[in-house]
């Protein structure tokens, strides 16, 4: 007889060593500190930023990522409580509030605070925000001010509507915009760390970054099978190798292909993610609630599995960049790819938000969800303002509801995970009620 907790999940074994990828980052921030050598606090900037610091021999680490950290390992609230002290509204995004308290308290301490999830974030030589989707990205850095004298460089990235990108030109206008930007950029490490790029360097950890996209991208394509192989958490604990890249990216390459691999296996012997029947496929949207991920452990017990999520944090399609030759511009067309690769589609079926709201009803329909689970975040409008919008669309057009569970990814006090559990054990009379909608109405599910 054996007291092992039984499986809710089935984790995959390959998530681990890719999860691990974190602790190297953290790790390698710090000795790169303490060895006298540049490193930097940066944004997600969508692959824009990561290749040419790595290029340039600067350690990166990601303050939105150490928020997810702080609030898994319970340290968030003295630092949320301190951002709160110190002035900054209550209602400012989680992972701000979370790096301002962390920051402050850094300094006036004036070494990384003791215990400190991952050792902690050291005090950085560059800060590099981005201008995308979020306004927070480059105010919350013009924040870190008021406790470090460090440069802020902001990362920008246009942001089209799908009947502008359509536009006579505008495609190439906006790669040429991005292109600039980058070179500018470039220019700028240089000045500040008084070193040349060295670009066929730069040129294969495009290559490599690419290529580590490619197959995610695939990974995730696997997981529209029945059942499906592969949980949102096993996706969240994964997704840090793209999104943070840190390392060797070569190393990282070779990780998703293990997984690529393991979830291949499941696929090809009817494997999924659940120990127990399928009974619910659902996607997720947006933001976690890093805090309390157990509460996704309650719902497999019932038979929810989350098959895929935001689409933010999921790679581009696949795109032949093999004839760029300028690894700029290899950087720019990727990214914009990420931004607007969905964008035609949404043309031809006249929906018009292209990054907001269409690629859930391609997601929904192809990895055939029967709900969705929309987590509308107090301290986040990006990740919340377009969720009522998603919630009609999918209604609409393929018949499936959406479950609202308000919270936090950063404040525990926001998320009430027993009225969410309340609330799920409703939703699947309305989940099970649609299932016959959409074979009424003739859908494939």
């Amino acid at each position: 007889m054996t007291n092992e907790k039984k499986r809710t999940i089935n984790r995959l074994k390959t998530m681990y060593p890719l999860r691990a990828l974190l602790d190297e980052m953290y790790k390698g921030n710090i000795e790169a500190s303490k060895a006298g050598k540049p490193t930097a606090w940066c944004m997600v900037t969508f692959w824009e930023g990561d290749v040419i610091l790595k290029a340039m021999d600067v350690e990166s680490v990601y303050p939105e990522n150490y928020g997810a950290v702080c609030a898994a390992f319970g340290a968030a609230p003295a630092y949320l409580d301190r951002s709160d002290a110190d002035g900054f509204p209550t209602h400012m995004c989680g992972y701000a509030r979370n790096c301002l308290g962390y920051t402050a308290r850094m300094m006036d301490l004036g070494e990384i605070p003791p215990g400190a999830p991952m050792g902690g974030m050291p005090k950085p030589i560059l800060l590099l925000s981005s201008g995308s989707l979020c306004d927070a990205h480059y105010k919350w850095f013009q924040a870190l001010g008021r406790y470090l004298d460090a440069p802020v460089w902001t990362m920008e990235l246009p942001l089209p509507g799908v009947k502008e990108s359509r536009i006579e030109g505008a495609y190439e206008h906006n790669i040429g915009f991005m292109v600039a930007e980058l070179r500018e950029f470039v220019t700028f490490l240089e000045r500040l760390l008084s070193k040349k790029m060295d670009w066929d360097k730069l040129d294969e950890l495009i290559d490599d970054m690419i290529e580590m996209n490619r197959v995610w991208y695939e990974i995730n394509e696997l997981r529209k099978a029945r059942p499906c192989p592969m949980h949102s958490r096993d996706f969240w604990s994964s997704m840090s190798g793209s999104l943070y890249p840190s390392g060797d990216l070569k190393v990282s390459v070779d990780l998703y292909r293990k997984m690529y691999d393991e979830v291949k296996y499941r696929v090809d012997n009817n494997i999924g993610a659940l120990p127990i029947e399928e009974k619910y496929r659902l996607l997720f949207l947006e933001l976690p609630p890093w805090h309390s991920l157990g509460f996704f452990n309650q719902l497999a017990e019932r038979g929810w599995n989350f098959v895929v999520e935001s689409w933010s944090y999921h790679p581009p399609q696949p795109i032949d960049l093999t004839k760029v030759s300028d690894p700029l511009e290899r950087i720019a067309r990727f990214t914009y790819q990420w931004l607007t690769g969905r964008f035609p589609d949404a043309f031809n079926a006249g929906e018009w938000g292209g990054y907001s709201a269409y690629p859930y009803l391609e997601y929904a329909q192809d990895y055939q969800c029967d709900g969705a689970l929309l987590h509308p975040l107090v301290t986040c409008r990006t990740a919340t303002n377009h969720l009522m919008l998603v919630q009609d669309r999918l209604m609409k057009k393929l018949k499936i509801p959406s479950l609202v569970v308000e919270g936090d990814i950063v404040d525990l006090k926001l998320f009430d995970p027993v009225d969410a559990l309340r609330k799920a054990e409703t939703f699947e009379e309305t989940m099970n009620h649609y299932k016959k909608v959409r074979r009424q109405e003739g859908l494939e599910w």
